[in-house]
């Protein structure tokens, strides 16, 4: 790969200074969620959608809006409700009674950012009209594609499948999202923080007063798009991937293993971590620090492992334990 001129190095310097940017104005309306709020950075850069999983109260929707404050992009809501139909997430065709004909009215999924509020209380017929959606950023209705703005990302949230009133997502949509980000229970400081707030007169539906302001924009995600696309991943580190995606496969405690989409996936949000942080190679702490997030919702537990208290996690971590990472020359 050929080395950077200098002003594609300033572009990149200024973009990653932007998505810093990024990152802090969140902080303003969330606390405590640092991992949370760098995974929706790395999806933004890697094109990929996220879902982010906690129990309520834990500022899951407080995030994407303020992640949706801090751009310059178009973003809608959608509360996903039992009753919802897959038309109103994606547009129906309307009669126009002065034209005598047919005509395309968008759902809230024509946007930049769609937030998927609870997506996990709809039935499995709505969550599946944003598989098109996510996967091939497109929405045919009537036999006519019709193409989502550019950028898009889904942000769902969703209460954990053991409370009631929930449908677990399939395997097949799960796997349409880059990441699972847990949101667990603030710290008892970071909870201090957060009720100190409120007692100042913090209010999450107003984040204009609380300081959120647009701090990067379309053009600087591009740029930082871009400046990812050109980290360097060396053949040693593809290897280490495809290693720990197939060792999910023949792991006893797994029904499921990583598909090779998965794969492509952890080099992806790897290849972003490593640009994050400032190196235009990825190294294997890189693939290390996204596997969990990248790699939690693809697999699946046998029966017997999951009444014994094995977790996708401590599988993936395991994993990662036992599968040796290459020495690097840079």
């Amino acid at each position: 790969m050929s080395a950077p001129t200098p002003e594609t190095a300033e572009n990149s310097d200024r973009a990653r200074a932007s998505l810093e940017a990024l990152r802090t104005e969140i902080a303003k309306a969330v606390v405590g969620q640092d991992p949370a709020v760098t995974g929706l950075v790395v999806a933004l850069l890697c094109r990929g959608h996220v879902l982010l999983e906690g129990v309520p109260g834990v500022a899951k929707t407080l995030l994407v809006r303020a992640l949706a404050a801090s751009l310059e992009l178009d973003t809608k809501r959608v509360q996903f409700t039992p009753d919802l139909m897959p038309s109103d997430v994606t547009g129906s065709l309307v009669y126009d009674t002065r034209s005598a004909e047919f005509s395309f009215q968008p759902g809230p999924v024509f946007t930049n950012l769609l937030l998927a509020d609870e997506i996990n209380r709809t039935p499995p017929k709505t969550q599946s009209s944003l598989l098109e959606a996510m996967e091939e950023r497109q929405v045919t209705v009537d036999g006519t594609p019709r193409p989502l703005p550019e950028p898009f990302l889904v942000a769902a949230t969703q209460n954990p499948v053991e409370y009631e009133g929930t449908y677990p997502l399939p395997e097949a949509q799960l796997d349409r999202f880059l990441l699972k980000l847990t949101v667990p229970l603030p710290s008892r400081e970071d909870e201090i923080n957060v009720v100190t707030r409120h007692a100042e007169g913090f209010n999450p539906r107003d984040l204009k007063a609380a300081g959120v302001r647009p701090v990067a924009d379309a053009a600087d995600l591009e740029a930082a798009r871009r400046a990812v696309a050109r980290t360097s991943v060396s053949p040693e580190i593809a290897g280490y991937v495809v290693d720990i995606c197939r060792a999910t496969r023949e792991s006893p405690s797994l029904a499921l293993g990583v598909s090779p989409r998965g794969a492509t996936a952890l080099l992806s949000t790897a290849r972003a971590w490593a640009w994050l942080t400032g190196r235009d190679y990825v190294i294997p702490d890189d693939v290390k620090a996204l596997a969990l997030p990248t790699l939690r919702h693809r697999v699946q537990l046998r029966p017997e492992a999951e009444m014994e208290g094995v977790t996708p996690d401590s599988v993936i971590n395991s994993i990662l334990a036992h599968v040796p990472a290459p020495s690097l020359r840079q």
